[in-house]
This record gives C-alpha cells, structure tokens and sequence, in this order.
C-alpha cells in the first residue's frame, strides 16, 4: 500500500509544471520596472499577470502618475516590437490599421500595415477617439486579426493592448461603450503616490539629473518567452471547487439590487484566467482563494453597472465587488 501511495506521490509530482523560469524571468522585469517607478506595485504585477494571461489592459488615472512611463518601461524590458498610439477626435480607422496605395511600380495596390501590427501597443488617451476608431481597435483587439479589401491580416503573437485614459476631463472625450470595455481584462485605476512615494520620485530625479530614465532599463524577456509563458499558464490547476466561487461570485453581480448590470460569462473567464496569471506570478501551478481575490475587482469593475440611486449616494463598483466577495464562503 504503501509503495502505491509513493508512486502516485511521484506522478503527481512529475507532472506538475515547471514554472521557475517564468518566475524568475518576471522578478527580472518587475525589478526593471522598479528601476524607475516608485511605488505601485499592484499596478506592476497587474500589468505581469495581463502579459501572462495574454489580456488588454485599460488604465485610469489623472495625467503624471507614470501611466504611459510604466508601459513604455515594460516594452523595454521585454524584446518585442512596440506602438505607441495617440488617440485625439480626427483619427480615422485606416490611421492605426493601415491602408492599400497604389503602387506605380506594380501597378497594383500595396497595404501599408499601420501601427496597430505591433506585439505591446500603447493607445494613449483612449477616450479621445471618435466611436467609429475605437470600435475598429476594439474589434482587432478581440479577433486579434483585421480584413481589408477581402484579406485578412492576422496579429503576430504576443499581442496586448494597453489604453489609458483621464477619468477627469470630459471635454472632447468620447464615453467607451460596455461592450467595447469588456474587451479588457483588466481596468487598473491609478492612484497618487503617498508622501513617502512622492518623497523618492523627487529624490531619484534629482539624483539622475532629469536623464532619460527608459535608457537604462535592459531587455530581459523576449517575445518567444511570453507566448511560451502564457502557454504554461493554461496549464496552471484550477480545482472545481474554486470555479464554482467565481461562478458564484459573477452570479451575485447579477442578482444584488445594487447594481444596474452584472457581469457577463466573458467575466468568468476572465477572472480565471487572470488568477491562472497570478498563481504562477507567485510561482504556483495551482490557483487559490486568494488569487482570485487579487483580481476580481480589476477584472470586474469596468463589467457591472452600479444601480442610478445608489451611484447618486456614492457608491462605487469596487465597493459593492468587495461586498459581494465578503458576502461569499471562501472554499478551502
């Protein structure tokens, strides 16, 4: 009996995944980042887990908390082609698509890939845009491919979409809708750094004389190493018990009277996948309570819609989230 047990021990250990160069690899970039951004950790390892778990991230937040700075610091520490896209009320689809010109040489049209063929894309002010563009980069963001003139281009892999935008000004903006928001996996709100935080950006740009602060930061994943990450991630183990709780988690956003609209099954498994991302972030092949804790407000604060009276009280989505978690039994 007892050699049994020993050999079971065994196999299960044998087949359990490999994740130390994926943990060590994203200790390098995260330190990378760290190089430069004071502070916002959560935002650090948000952005790790959306590469992880091959999702788009929209980030919040007012101008000069290092929105733009963290993405552009994260494609330099991962070897892979970068856009960056500048999104403002004239733009026009063809503008981050590309287009077909007409070639006198060949006498034939010629498309010209525009900046959205990138493996890390930053749009920039996502809000900016008229409806007809964001509806264009929200649909090569969720069929990860374009069609034009009867061809289809696909995306190269890794593809992950970062977005930001100003929560404050409402002037010349333009609203995204639920259904284009559900195209992120996560919407990561960006808070002002404590006075300790403010304290060491002052200091270290003194220190570095106002230099170019992405120069130093080395490459140290490559793109080939992100999709094969995000492959191991799959793997990571998710025992029924656990899907049950996001289930039932979602299920709750759908029945408590406190909000408008609940989320959707696209939440479910983005929540899953997100917490496959965060488990082996922590360098486990298998999924916990508290992972999925970790991202189920980021996952489902841009999913649900609080109810108008109590939003007129002041009640925000994340607050309600969190009631509806506390409100769950955690499985153990």
């Amino acid at each position: 009996m007892e050699l049994n047990e020993n050999v079971e021990e065994n196999i299960r250990f044998e087949s359990r995944i490999d994740l130390s160069e994926l943990r060590n690899t994203m200790d390098a970039v995260r330190g990378e980042l760290q190089k430069v951004i004071v502070g916002q950790d959560k935002l650090i390892d948000y952005l790790l887990v959306a590469l992880l778990a091959n999702g788009h991230v929209l980030l919040e937040g007012v101008p000069g908390i290092a929105k733009t700075l963290a993405v552009k610091l994260l494609a330099k520490a991962v070897d892979t082609s970068f856009s960056r896209i500048q999104f403002t009320p004239d733009l026009m689809p063809s503008d981050i698509l590309g287009t077909s010109v007409f070639d006198m040489k060949t006498s034939d049209f010629q498309f010209r890939k525009g900046p959205v063929f990138a493996n890390l894309i930053l749009v920039d002010e996502v809000n900016r845009a008229p409806a007809k563009t964001q509806a264009a980069m929200f649909e090569v963001m969720e069929e990860r491919q374009i069609t034009l003139d009867g061809d289809t281009y696909r995306m190269e892999a890794p593809f992950i979409v970062i977005a930001t935008q100003n929560p404050i000004e409402q002037e010349g903006t333009y609203r995204l809708p639920e259904a284009q928001l559900d195209r992120f996996l996560f919407k990561i709100v960006v808070d002002y750094p404590n006075l300790a935080e403010e304290f060491e950006i002052i200091r270290r740009e003194h220190e570095t004389k106002g230099f170019n602060k992405i120069e130093n930061i080395s490459n140290v994943m490559s793109g080939d190493q992100v999709v094969k990450f995000q492959l191991l991630v799959r793997e990571v183990i998710v025992e029924s018990h656990l899907m049950a709780y996001i289930a039932n988690i979602v299920q709750q956003t759908r029945q408590t009277p406190l909000l408008y609209l609940g989320a959707s099954p696209r939440a479910s498994l983005a929540i899953l996948n997100a917490a496959k991302g965060m488990a082996a972030l922590n360098g486990r092949d298998f999924v916990t309570p508290e992972d999925i804790k970790d991202v189920v407000v980021p996952v489902l604060r841009h999913r649900v819609i609080v109810s108008p009276e109590k939003e007129m009280e002041g009640l925000k989505a994340e607050q309600i989230i969190a009631e509806i978690v506390a409100g769950i039994e955690v499985p153990r």
